[in-house]
């Protein structure tokens, strides 16, 4: 929310909720998972279940040597189950992958196979794959309330480190990326590369997860929910933009041999920039723009903005955050990084504060948001 700031420079002690992805070091994958779910049982290694929302099952199972590809394992499955619904079969970055439609017994939904591990390194037994089942009741009127859910949960799946901050595999399924392109960084005078399905996909990926978000609205998990909401965002984001958040941040002097006071130069023009967008809202939305659409056409509200930052900021290997307040109905970045200024404890670091709707100073904020539990941190790696 853009408003005229008292400004102010004070340390911010939060109330903060700390709520993160799951991680088998079995295998190496991780699942960032709606709230709600459940563990339910398995093995702690090769098998998982999990009880979610309204009915929901989650069934992850790892096979290891026994299918040589994706489409075996997929169509056995689907014997196994007597399951009616239709599977395809895609390329997510590097690894075998399909996604099933699950229509069996009296219950539907979808699923997603993805390999976990390198098959050129296991070509005669193929590499480690990951199946997860997500369903629920069938023929019920909230068909397409529990199919946000399915989808959400199986796109949540990060197969290994490569695809941490990649798009999800239901995204790169249902939004091909298309062609590489250059648009212009207009007030950077620079061009850098993207997708051409890329703002549409990000935007796409942030309306689904907003109608989820909002589920939560009126319950004891919306802080958990929303710092998820962000969490994903970040993640579908990083890679459609990662060409034009390095020129950016080359264009502006990082380097690997940043010094202590070079990081905060760095940050305050990082800063100057999204600060020079053009101010954007949508309240009948997610409210929140592409950060494609955001970085090739200057414009955004504050959390998209802050999002940003910190991700430029990543791109100069400066450890970065943000910070939203339902109550303010604002957001602002965060970063590690020396000097005097407002600060925001979490996480174990006390985090410069950057304001990124209005034309100041790293580490000044209006002295009326300094109340520290109605913020909450929010962590990206």
């Amino acid at each position: 929310m853009k408003r005229v700031l008292i400004l102010s420079v004070l340390l911010l002690v939060p109330v903060f909720v700390f709520s993160e992805a799951l991680y088998s070091p079995t295998w190496g994958f991780r699942l960032d998972l709606p709230e709600g779910f459940e563990y339910a049982e398995g093995d702690g290694k090769d098998r998982f279940s999990f009880n979610g929302p309204d009915g929901i099952i989650l069934d992850i199972v790892v096979y290891n040597g026994i299918y040589r590809s994706v489409k075996e394992l997929v169509n056995d499955i689907n014997k196994k189950i007597t399951n009616k619904g239709n599977s395809d079969f895609f390329t997510y970055g590097t690894k075998q992958a399909a996604v099933i439609e699950l229509k069996f017994a009296n219950s539907s939904g979808w699923g997603l196979c993805v390999e976990l591990g390198d098959r050129a390194k296991a070509p005669n037994t193929g590499a480690p794959m990951l199946l997860a089942l997500s369903f629920g009741p069938s023929g019920t009127a909230n068909a397409a309330y529990l199919d946000l859910f399915h989808i959400s949960a199986l796109d949540s799946i990060i197969p290994s480190d490569a695809e941490q901050f990649y798009p999800g595999p239901i995204m790169e399924y249902s939004y091909p990326r298309g062609k590489k392109m250059q648009a212009a960084i207009k007030s950077m005078g620079i061009n850098a590369a993207i997708f051409e399905n890329d703002a549409q996909a990000g935007q796409a990926l942030i309306d689904r997860e907003y109608k989820i978000l909002e589920t939560y609205a009126a319950t004891p998990m919306w802080k958990e929910a929303w710092l998820r909401y962000y969490r994903l965002i970040y993640r579908d984001s990083y890679d459609r933009i990662s060409d034009a958040a390095g020129k950016i941040a080359l264009n502006m002097g990082a380097s690997a041999s940043l010094t202590a006071s070079d990081k905060r130069v760095f940050a305050s023009k990082a800063l100057a920039f999204v600060q020079g967008f053009t101010y954007e809202r949508d309240l009948s939305g997610s409210d929140f723009v592409d950060l494609v659409s955001a970085v090739t056409q200057n414009r955004g509200d504050c959390d998209s903005r802050a999002m940003l930052w910190a991700i430029i900021l990543s791109h100069a290997d400066i450890k970065s955050a943000m910070m939203v307040s339902q109550q303010h109905s604002h957001a602002m970045g965060l970063a590690d990084i020396e000097g005097s200024g407002a600060r925001f404890a979490a996480y174990g670091t006390r985090w410069l504060v950057a304001e990124t709707t209005a034309d100041v100073d790293i580490g000044l904020i209006a002295q009326d948001m300094s109340d520290t539990e109605s913020w909450l941190g929010i962590i990206f790696d």
